[in-house]
């Protein structure tokens, strides 16, 4: 059994007058945070907002770039060449570590979202892409992969830090990939059912897919998508159910 485990949550994703999600009181229950970094969604208002409340409430802050698709909320693929992949990638690391700098805060790490997320998963290409960013941009900054996946691999062989995550949010395929958002099932808004899901995956260091199949992975990091129906609810939940079981949760890196 773990001794501790991270809870993060990608946030900031609203855009001007628009909200999403209960960001503030996710602040008080999560322990890293993912910043949209204004491609497909946050602002700079929004952006500094959460920087600076993530630092008084001593959450850690990273750079949750995606694809320049505010109306799909980065969850449509989109062509890019490597070179457009890497600046794409750093224009938006920069910007989450220009703000949290100028609050006071740190970045500490990167994650890909939504279709942009996907693709550095399991395209060497896109993958190399990300890590080549990291190493140029900040090779201090952890990077958070999916478990199991390509780019997991890629990230030990260059020798970037990084971190496994699992979705409570989330089903699983037998392919260890994230059941695709258009099909029935693959969200899950229960509190209950997410946190019993999510102490069954660390009690048996696994994935467990809808079907059963159980992929053992290393888990240092839990989600919970700050979109979801019900997400403040659930990660209260699967906090309460961690703590009961005598798991610290914290995060993997501590913020100043």
């Amino acid at each position: 059994m773990l001794k501790s485990v991270d809870i993060n949550c990608d946030m900031g994703e609203g855009f001007g007058p628009y909200t999403i999600g209960q960001d503030d009181e996710m602040l008080d229950v999560v322990t890293t945070s993912n910043l949209a970094c204004g491609f497909h969604a946050g602002d700079f208002k929004i952006m500094a907002d959460i920087c600076a409340k993530a630092k008084q409430k001593g959450v850690a802050v990273g750079a949750h770039p995606g694809y320049p698709d505010l109306w799909a909320f980065g969850r449509r693929h989109q062509e890019f060449s490597q070179d457009e992949l890497r600046q794409l990638l750093a224009y938006q690391i920069g910007a989450a570590w220009a703000m949290a700098r100028s609050v006071g805060h740190r970045l500490t790490h990167v994650k890909a979202h939504g279709a942009l997320g996907h693709l550095v998963a399991d395209n060497e290409m896109a993958a190399q892409a990300l890590i080549e960013t990291i190493q140029k941009v900040d090779d201090t900054l952890i990077l958070s992969t999916m478990a199991g996946v390509t780019l997991e691999r890629l990230a030990e062989s260059a020798g970037v830090a990084y971190v496994t995550e699992i979705y409570a949010d989330r089903a699983y395929l037998d392919s260890g990939r994230l059941v695709p958002r258009t099909q029935p099932g693959a969200v899950i808004h229960d509190a209950d059912q997410a946190a019993a899901r999510v102490m069954q995956m660390i009690e048996e260091s696994a994935i467990i897919t809808q079907s059963g199949k159980r992929i053992p992975v290393s888990i240092d990091t839990i989600c919970v998508h700050g979109d979801t129906d019900g997400a403040l609810q659930m990660a209260k939940k699967v906090r309460a159910s961690l703590e009961q079981a005598g798991i610290a949760v914290k995060s993997y890196c501590q913020p100043e």
